[in-house]
């Protein structure tokens, strides 16, 4: 059984740095391994889901930047509100020039 706790372990248990590692190799694994097998028609709104993920990492970062718990706190919440911002918005830009590749093109022009 894994136990997630800062205080001192019991005999049996992973220690936290090297279950949170565990965690994130996979994920990077499991990651790779699903947008690879994604066919390119569904990579349009697979970045609009995406976006929106990221519209909810913006209001988690707005709460930790607003905590005023500590200092830290603040400028890590201030700095994933830029980070998630820019994301947003460049996948916005990607998207929206993804969706421009499949409009008619006008004779016009």
């Amino acid at each position: 059984m894994i136990v997630l706790s800062l205080t001192s372990p019991p005999v049996n248990t992973v220690p936290l740095p090297v279950l949170l590692l565990f965690i994130l190799v996979l994920s990077i694994f499991l990651g790779f391994e699903l947008i690879a097998k994604v066919p390119s028609t569904l990579h349009t709104p697979l970045m609009s889901g995406s976006n929106a993920i990221s519209g909810i990492t913006i209001v988690g970062a707005l709460l930790s930047a607003g905590s005023g718990n500590e200092k830290v706190t603040t400028i890590l919440g201030t700095l994933a509100v830029a980070f998630a911002a820019i994301n947003v918005f460049g996948g916005y830009l990607v998207t929206d020039r993804m969706l421009a590749m499949f409009r008619k093109k006008d004779d016009n022009s």
